[in-house]
C-alpha cells in the first residue's frame, strides 16, 4: 500500500484500451515501481479475452475470486469460448452503457476491473493504481467500485476535471451511494442528470471493508491542480503533471488554437506549468512527458517533484498489451529512425488533440473502414428536443450524426478511437466483409529517439526500463522528448 511518506519515483502510465494491462503493471510493480492498470473499455476487453480462449486461465482464475456470487458464472456462460472464437467470427458485443444500466451490466463492469486489479496485484506487496479517462463517465463508478474490491491502491484520472471523484471515492469506500454530474452537449435550463451507483444494491449480506484508494489527478496547468486541491469534493492526493509530447490524448493549447503548417497544435509558453506553484500546494507529483530519460527523472525530483510519469518506453517492452505484430514493427521503424507522432486534433471523437504513431508499415494508413459506433465509450451525451438523452459520437456515420443535431463539419478527419484502441491490443473487431478493424498505435514524442535505449535491441522488460531510468545518465544515447 502507499504510505502517506512513500512514493515511488516511477509511476508507470495508464495507456490505451489494455496496452497498461495487468502483465505490465505486475511486473512493474516487482521491480518496486508503481505499476498502474489501465480501465478504459476495460469491460470489453475483459468480454473478447474470454471469446479468445483465456489461453492459461488466469482471467477465469481471478474472476473465482470475485466476491458477488454467481456473477462470474454467468459471465463465463455468456462470454467464454473454451480454444478460442474461429479466425471469421467476429466478436460478440457488450449493449452500450446508458446512465441506467442493469444490476448484470453494472456487475460485469465491476468484475472487468476486479479482474485487472487483481491480477495486477498478485504475488508482489507493491501498490497498483488504475488510470481512468474523466471524459468517459458511464462506466466510471462501476469500474471504480469493482477495483477497489480488489485492493486498489490509488486511482488516476485525466482528460477533463475529475474534481468529483475523490468524494465518490469515499463514499464507495463505505459503500454507499455515489453520483457524478453527468456533462451534457447542448446542456438546456432543464434539471441537471446526476450519474448513480448504489454499492449495496449488489449485496445480499453485509460486504467485506474496503480501503478509499489514494486519488491522482492528471492535470496541464498549475491552475488546474489548484483548483482541485482546493475544491475537489474530497481529498486529492498528488498530481501528474502531464505535457503536450506525451502520448494519447493531450489537453488542447490555452488560447485561441494555432496549427502548424503539418496541421498539429501549436503549444506555447501559456501551456508550460509553473512547478514552483504546484510546490506550493505541498503534494507529491509527478512529471509525464518527455520524462523517459534518468536525466528527466534527475531533474523533475530537483524541481520537488516525487518522481516521473513514463508511458512510451513502458509500451514496448515485452510485457505490454501492445499486439506483438505491432510492436516488432513499430520498434524496428523507430531503431531505423523511420517513425513520426503526429498530434491529430481531428482524429479523437472528444475534440482533445491525439497522438497517433506513423511509419512505413502502418496498417491503419489508407485502410478503408465503414463508420460505425458499437463500442461508444466517446460518445457525447445530449438533449434531445423531446427532453430525454441521446448521444453521437463525430466517428459514427455522417448522417447519423447530423440527424442528431451535431455538425456536419465535427465528422471531418475523424477517427474510430475505440474499435482502433480494441485492434492496438490485439482484439480487432471484423467488419462487415470481415476484415479486421485497423489498428491506432499511440505514444509520445520519445518514442522518435528510443534507437539510443534500444541500443541495437528489438526487444526489451519492464525491469530493463526501470533500471535505466534509475541508472547513471548516459554518455550518448536516448534523450526523448516525450511520454
Amino acid at each position: 500500500m502507499l504510505s502517506s511518506n512513500t512514493f515511488a519515483p516511477i509511476i508507470q502510465g495508464g495507456m490505451g484500451a489494455a496496452i497498461s494491462d495487468w502483465r505490465l503493471a505486475n511486473a512493474v510493480a516487482r521491480t518496486g515501481q508503481f505499476g498502474v492498470v489501465s480501465g478504459t473499455g476495460i469491460d470489453t476487453i475483459l468480454v473478447r479475452r474470454l471469446q479468445d480462449g483465456d489461453q492459461g486461465g488466469d482471467l477465469r482464475r481471478a474472476m473465482a475470486a470475485f466476491p458477488l456470487p454467481g456473477v462470474a458464472e454467468r459471465v463465463l456462460e455468456r462470454f467464454w469460448i473454451p480454444g478460442g472464437r474461429g479466425p471469421d467470427e467476429p466478436y460478440r458485443l457488450l449493449s452500450l452503457h446508458r446512465p441506467i444500466l442493469s444490476m448484470e451490466r453494472q456487475q460485469l463492469t465491476m468484475l472487468a476491473a476486479f479482474v485487472e486489479v487483481f491480477l495486477a496485484r498478485e504475488g508482489h506487496e507493491q501498490p497498483i493504481g488504475i488510470n481512468l479517462l474523466t471524459k468517459i463517465q458511464l462506466p466510471t463508478l462501476a469500474t471504480l467500485y469493482g477495483a477497489m474490491l480488489a485492493g486498489v491502491d490509488a486511482v488516476i484520472m485525466g482528460a477533463g476535471i475529475p474534481r468529483e471523484i475523490p468524494g465518490a471515492l469515499d463514499r464507495l469506500a463505505r459503500h454507499e451511494a455515489a453520483r457524478l454530474r453527468f456533462e451534457l452537449e447542448d446542456a438546456t435550463s432543464a434539471a441537471p442528470v446526476d450519474l448513480e451507483f448504489h454499492p449495496m444494491a449488489h449485496w445480499a449480506s453485509p460486504p467485506p471493508p474496503l480501503v478509499r484508494p489514494r486519488f491522482i489527478a492528471i492535470v496541464a496547468s498549475n491552475l488546474l491542480a489548484t483548483v482541485l486541491a482546493r475544491k475537489a469534493t474530497g481529498r486529492v492526493d498528488g498530481f501528474v503533471i502531464e505535457g503536450p509530447t506525451a502520448g494519447g490524448h493531450n489537453a488542447p493549447p490555452r488560447g485561441e488554437l494555432r496549427l502548424t503548417d503539418q496541421g498539429e497544435p501549436v503549444y506555447g509558453e501559456r501551456d508550460v506549468v509553473d512547478l514552483d506553484k504546484v510546490c506550493e500546494l505541498g503534494l507529491p507529483f509527478w512529471i509525464a512527458g518527455g520524462a523517459g530519460h534518468p536525466d528527466q527523472l534527475a531533474t523533475a525530483r530537483a524541481r520537488g517533484a516525487a518522481g516521473v510519469q513514463v508511458g512510451t518506453l513502458f509500451a514496448y517492452c515485452d510485457e505490454s498489451g501492445l499486439a506483438e505484430p505491432l510492436k516488432r514493427s513499430v520498434l524496428a521503424a523507430a531503431a531505423a529512425g523511420a517513425v513520426t507522432i503526429r498530434t491529430d486534433p481531428r482524429a479523437s471523437p472528444t475534440g482533445y488533440p491525439f497522438k497517433l504513431v506513423e511509419w512505413d508499415e502502418d496498417p491503419s494508413s489508407g485502410a478503408p473502414r465503414e463508420r460505425v459506433c458499437d463500442l461508444g465509450y466517446l460518445r457525447v451525451a445530449y438533449r434531445r428536443e423531446d427532453g430525454r438523452i441521446g448521444f453521437r459520437c463525430a466517428a459514427e456515420p455522417e448522417e447519423q450524426y447530423v440527424a442528431k443535431g451535431g455538425a456536419i463539419e465535427d465528422t471531418v478527419g475523424r477517427r474510430c478511437l475505440c474499435n482502433g484502441l480494441m485492434a492496438a491490443a490485439g482484439h480487432p473487431q471484423l467488419g462487415a466483409d470481415g476484415s479486421p478493424e485497423p489498428p491506432f498505435v499511440t505514444s509520445g514524442d520519445d518514442l522518435a529517439g528510443i534507437a539510443g535505449f534500444l541500443q541495437g535491441r528489438l526487444r526489451y522488460t519492464a525491469a530493463d526500463v526501470v533500471a535505466y531510468l534509475l541508472g547513471p545518465p548516459p554518455q550518448a544515447g536516448f534523450a526523448g522528448e516525450g511520454g
